[in-house]
């Protein structure tokens, strides 16, 4: 089926043929991509989250489902927003985080395609965003009705123990999270996070993620992570040219990040669906 491509303009002209959509899925730059509900419970199936439910259960969330196109750095919603959907990233990367009441950034988390986040909002009173959600690069994403999904929850005792058991599960990373932070050096938590993204077979990786933010989602201040950085590539452990990075001594590596690659469940893998995560 064809792709139909609509300006907010021309998307709120046809707001009668869709499902009622928050305004804050969509702002200025945004442009809403018109599929059918059958191209759209396909594109759900690629998070595990969806693939479990029934063949029933999945076309009704692909008729209350919309899938956004977001350019690089342009905002899915802000921190306090009210909270009327959930998101699953098909394409692209979404930034999560939080302002100070200075105005400082601290980054959340770095979702990733197929991931799923702010689901569990839905059994909130009155529910609003924790945090910002700002697309990294460019994105797609498919927007979910909360409400409409809630009460699929209520007709269903099972999928609701399943997203229950979900929700333990991204607890645990949580957890997991604060260990790490609390417990960790600096350079551990760097080493750690280059040991779980280099390659087996090639040992090294492109740098996607800003500098800058990474060190924020790390809790590493920008000028200790270069200084980390400059310190591996110094013992010949890595080797950075641009966003490459190659490495070069792995068991080293590994040995420095063995205090935070503990054998338990990371924040950043609960969001690409916690069940998958279950023994």
């Amino acid at each position: 089926m064809p792709l139909n491509l609509l300006s907010l303009d021309q998307y709120q002209a046809h707001q009668t043929a869709l499902p009622q959509i928050n305004k804050q899925c969509l702002n200025r730059s945004s442009t809403a991509i018109i599929r059918s509900p059958e191209v759209l419970q396909d594109d759900l199936k690629k998070a595990l989250m969806f693939a479990r439910l029934s063949e029933s259960q999945l076309e009704r969330v692909a008729r209350h489902a919309v899938r956004i196109r977001l350019d690089e750095g342009e905002m899915l919603f802000q921190q306090n927003d009210p909270a009327d959907r959930f998101y699953m990233v098909l394409r692209g990367q979404v930034k999560l985080f939080r302002l100070g009441p200075s105005g400082n950034e601290k980054v959340i988390e770095i979702v990733t395609p197929c991931s799923t986040f702010a689901e569990a909002l839905m059994f909130l009173n009155r529910p609003v965003f924790p945090v910002g959600a700002e697309a990294l690069q460019s994105a797609e994403v498919i927007s979910i009705d909360n409400a409409d999904f809630a009460r699929m929850l209520h007709e269903s005792v099972d999928t609701c123990f399943m997203m229950l058991g979900d929700m333990s599960q991204r607890l645990r990373g949580l957890i997991k999270e604060i260990d790490d932070l609390s417990l960790s050096s600096a350079t551990c938590r760097v080493a750690a996070y280059i040991a779980t993204r280099a390659a087996p077979d090639t040992g090294g990786f492109n740098l996607e993620i800003p500098k800058q933010t990474l060190a924020s989602r790390l809790s590493v201040q920008p000028e200790t992570f270069s200084r980390i950085i400059r310190n591996l590539s110094n013992q010949g452990i890595l080797s950075v040219q641009g966003a490459r990075v190659e490495i070069s001594d792995k068991e080293r590596l590994q040995q420095l990040a063995s205090a935070c690659a503990e054998p338990d469940i990371s924040l950043a893998e609960t969001f690409l669906y916690p069940g998958s995560l279950s023994k």
